[in-house]
């Protein structure tokens, strides 16, 4: 075969010194064909392989990966396995072998999938300068159902320090409550923060004119002078990546490695218990090309943050509404109830992220979970209790009671019984509305046990369990000494006898009976 030496000699003999090719052929010794190719098809061929190299070491986990390819197309599109995840499955499952031999073979087969590469300016910036904030949407397993959920993402752009949190939506009051939590995750608040055009932040005018105005909502104006920190929302039109391509590429970070496999979560604080943890293990990690970790440069950037505030900002949308005759406020469509002993016109309704709060001046009234769907009734079945005093028919009927029934521990519908068959007429429902309201000053699995004691001795009233709630109490606010264990010990061992005092059954029929006539 010849090098590209004996080429440049053939070439030169052919078109400079006017030599034929046999006379070519002759002087160097090669074919005919050999030197025709040199003169007239300069430039080698490019080498392809007529078959595969055999893969000892890949070739056996090869169909794992076919298998978790084919995985990918049943997964949200923004939440599936990449190389570097495959990798990881890959290793933990005996493959010795690199990651790039596994890049290549993905690569190959996305062969027919070429574009145009994007170019981007390569970007430096200065401790405690800058951050980016950006929105993304995931799919969760919440309750053992998939829901999609969109989270925010903030990211430090010298240490690449990242804070994530989960939401139903991208409520201005979850913009502003993810702000202030990311703000104590960093150790201060940065000087400078780039956006999108996010609608809770800034309002576009509707214009096909170039520049079109800005109008940054008022909401987020008073955020931003409370944390002093500056604004800078990327060109209309222009995609975000140029900007704040730090964070734009984060959101898929965040989704492929923190939501993959999907997270499974009991509610959104479990979820978002999860994606701190995650976020707190990044700090262990190496960016490529960078000497120190992300939690050895957030170290050096916190010292130039600005201060956090003494106080946290309060991040809710408050307003004010008026009160149903039912003993509801409405926000957004839901209903929530508040007691109907301090019901009155009008209520201040603040909605935060995952709660709702309705105050009356300054004494609170009532908190609710908030409610994302639609059209529905939120109650806490305590603000009817004492309605259902004056009016024991309706007990059976009430709604909040209905939905509170499907909770209530076999005890509750035992003593519901026996107060009914003891006092017909209404009488039993509102001794049985008496005990329940023990709830709004004790914890319910006090209440619960003291039913379960009260049921046993067969005090089945209020005193009964009032009793027994106070006996519990005592026992549960009087821990024993050492000393006093000690003591009681060796009283136990002389006196025998002394054993069953103070845990005898208390004998209430003659009360039961004086009750009975007060009747």
């Amino acid at each position: 075969m010849l090098n590209e030496y004996e080429r440049e000699q053939i070439r030169r003999a052919y078109y400079l010194e006017k030599k034929s090719i046999y006379r070519i052929a002759k002087e160097i010794g090669y074919s005919h064909q050999a030197i025709e190719k040199a003169i007239f098809d300069p430039l080698p061929k490019t080498y392809h392989l007529s078959r595969p190299k055999p893969a000892p070491i890949f070739g056996p986990y090869q169909p794992r990966v076919e298998a978790l390819l084919q995985q990918n197309e049943q997964m949200p599109r923004k939440q599936r396995y990449t190389a570097h995840k495959i990798f990881e499955i890959l290793r933990t499952e005996g493959y010795q072998g690199s990651e790039s031999h596994l890049r290549r073979y993905l690569a190959h087969r996305k062969q027919q999938a070429h574009h145009v590469q994007e170019v981007f300016l390569p970007l430096e910036f200065e401790p405690g300068q800058d951050a980016q904030v950006d929105w993304g949407e995931a799919i969760v397993l919440l309750g053992g159902q998939r829901q999609k959920v969109q989270f925010f993402l903030m990211r430090l752009c010298y240490s690449r320090r990242a804070f994530a949190m989960a939401f139903p939506s991208q409520a201005q009051e979850c913009f502003l409550y993810a702000h202030m939590l990311a703000f104590k995750h960093c150790g201060g608040v940065p000087r400078r923060i780039s956006y999108d055009n996010l609608g809770t932040a800034v309002k576009i005018e509707p214009t096909r004119k170039r520049g079109r105005p800005r109008h940054e909502v008022e909401a987020f104006v008073r955020f931003r002078s409370y944390y002093l920190f500056e604004s800078h929302f990327c060109t209309p039109g222009l995609s975000g990546a140029h900007e704040k391509g730090g964070v734009e590429q984060g959101i898929g970070y965040t989704r492929r490695q923190f939501m993959v496999p999907l997270p499974d979560a009991t509610s959104f604080a479990d979820l978002n218990r999860q994606l701190l943890v995650r976020a707190l293990q990044e700090d262990d990690r190496h960016v490529a090309r960078e000497q120190q970790t992300i939690g050895e440069a957030w170290e050096q950037e916190r010292d130039h943050l600005l201060p956090l505030p003494s106080s946290d900002y309060e991040c809710c949308e408050m307003t004010t509404v008026r009160v149903t005759p039912y003993s509801q406020a409405t926000f957004q469509t839901n209903r929530y109830s508040l007691p109907v002993d301090r019901a009155c016109k009008t209520v201040t309704l603040k909605a935060y992220p995952f709660t709702i709060e309705i105050w009356d001046g300054a004494d609170l009234l009532a908190s609710h979970p908030r409610c994302y769907e639609r059209e529905q009734d939120v109650f806490d079945p305590h603000h009817y209790l004492p309605l259902l005093l004056k009016k024991p028919g309706a007990f059976d009927f009430a709604k909040p009671i209905k939905q509170w029934k499907a909770d209530w521990p076999e005890s509750y519908h035992q003593m519901l019984q026996v107060l009914r068959e003891t006092w017909p007429g209404g009488q039993g429902i509102q001794e049985f509305v008496r005990v329940l309201m023990l709830h709004q000053r004790y914890p319910a699995e006090l209440v619960e046990r003291a039913i379960e004691q009260a049921l046993a001795y067969g005090c089945v009233h209020l005193d009964g369990v009032t009793s027994c709630l106070t006996r519990e109490r005592e026992a549960a606010d009087r821990p024993a000494t050492p000393e006093a264990q000690a003591t009681n010990a060796v009283e136990r061992a002389l006196r025998p006898d002394l054993a069953a005092i103070g845990n005898q059954p208390v004998d209430l029929s003659r009360y039961e009976q004086l009750l009975k006539l007060s009747w």
